[in-house]
């Protein structure tokens, strides 16, 4: 690799440079260039697949064709999931695996072959990393390449569409972290998830719309819309519940509903307030431990038109984690016919928390490990949405470094 002063910020301004007006399609081939403009080779671009149990090799000009990975038990998926750069070294060289993170969404894992790699190295590509991923994610607005390159298997209308309403399904800052999934990826229908962070305060919102297939997506969108539409409005709890309520009946009428947990979280404070729309309690996970349910006063499912909800609350301590999930993840019945419950999912819980150092890890090996208790059935999608309260303050992160 060229050592000479200055040359890792001239190749990366001139990748960012010409990365600003390349077709999506040509956005491969440059990485590949610029990469081989540094001594390396065999360059792969990996992206996680709906499901989040593979990587898959996005196709492209210049980049190196493979097999999908899984996401256990590769270097690749090592890379991904320790959010750090794996190299596996080989004869006369070294294999470089770092992952691609745009903030704290994790895209994928850009791997290739150097033959040397020394600190300077590392630096450079740590960078080149965080560039391409950027790029992934400015192209990903306006091309399906990205999209197609993460499908394992063919994807139903109604997840299409809820797909298409999603948040990145993972956040991290320095006070809170959040992480979703959602079963069955490729056919989900009414299930669907959203947040915001608005100065302090973290909005949340879990869905379970009535039914399955594409009138349950239509019905989700609506009230997606309308939590965005009335959160953006600076609605508190009850206002927002109203809001949704009246959005479903007009657009619906009285037969169609859905069940909802909105939350607020302060950041700042940990004071947590939510409004259970006739959903599962969410589980309260303290020392890897549930130790209870946020139980607190419900209301009628949206659409039903309940009454002026009232607003639960919760003082969190730092390291607390709120589980919110879908009825579909204990109501399924296991290949026994026993219903799969509560007990069960809190059993599992523990058993997995334990091993996770993040929310992004925890929700996944969560996901996945419930889905193998359930002998692989998923008659009913699956929602898990984790939230993980560290406390502190972020004011550090605006002083400037002197």
């Amino acid at each position: 690799m060229d050592r000479s002063e200055g040359f890792g910020e001239r190749l990366l301004g001139q990748l960012l440079d010409r990365a600003h007006e390349m077709p999506p399609q040509l956005i491969a081939p440059l990485i590949a260039e610029e990469i081989r403009a540094i001594g390396g080779r065999d360059v792969s671009i990996l992206l996680q697949d709906y499901a989040q149990l593979t990587l898959v090799p996005l196709p492209g000009r210049g980049l190196t064709d493979g097999e999908p990975l899984p996401l256990a038990g590769s270097l690749a998926g090592r890379a991904f999931l320790s959010e750090t750069i794996v190299e596996h070294p080989q004869a006369g060289s070294v294999r470089m695996f770092l992952p691609l993170l745009d903030g704290s969404d994790e895209i994928g894992v850009m791997s290739l072959t150097l033959d040397k790699v020394n600190d300077d190295d590392r630096r450079l590509l740590r960078r080149l990393a965080g560039l391409v991923a950027d790029m992934l994610v400015t192209k990903n607005h306006y091309t399906d390449q990205f999209l197609q390159a993460r499908r394992r298997e063919p994807m139903s209308v109604p997840a299409e569409i809820q797909w298409s309403l999603l948040p990145p399904l993972t956040m991290t800052t320095p006070q809170v972290a959040v992480a979703g999934i959602l079963e069955p990826a490729y056919k989900v229908a009414g299930d669907s998830l959203d947040y915001a962070l608005n100065d302090d305060i973290l909005h949340l919102a879990v869905i379970d719309a009535m039914g399955h297939g594409l009138n349950a997506a239509v019905l989700a969108t609506v009230a997606v819309g309308a939590y965005r539409h009335a959160r953006r409005a600076d609605a508190g709890l009850a206002e927002l519940y109203a809001f949704m309520d009246t959005a479903i009946d007009t657009q619906f009428g009285p037969d169609h509903f859905l069940t909802a947990q909105m939350m607020r979280l302060n950041i700042g404070t940990g004071h947590l307030e939510w409004v259970n729309a006739g959903h599962p309690a969410p589980m309260l996970i303290r020392d890897h431990h549930v130790i209870g349910t946020l139980e607190g006063h419900g209301t009628l499912p949206v659409g039903v038109g309940g009454s002026t909800p009232q607003i639960n609350s919760k003082q969190l301590r730092p390291g607390d984690r709120v589980l919110a999930y879908t009825d579909g993840l204990i109501e399924e019945h296991t290949t026994g016919g026993e219903q799969f419950g509560e007990e069960r999912l809190i059993a599992t819980i523990e058993r997995v928390s334990p091993a996770s150092a993040t929310v992004q890890q925890m929700v996944r090996d969560l996901s996945h490990t419930l889905m193998q208790e359930r002998g692989g059935i998923t008659s009913d999608d699956a929602t898990l949405f984790l939230i993980e309260w560290r406390g502190g303050t972020a004011d550090h992160l605006a002083r400037p470094d002197l």
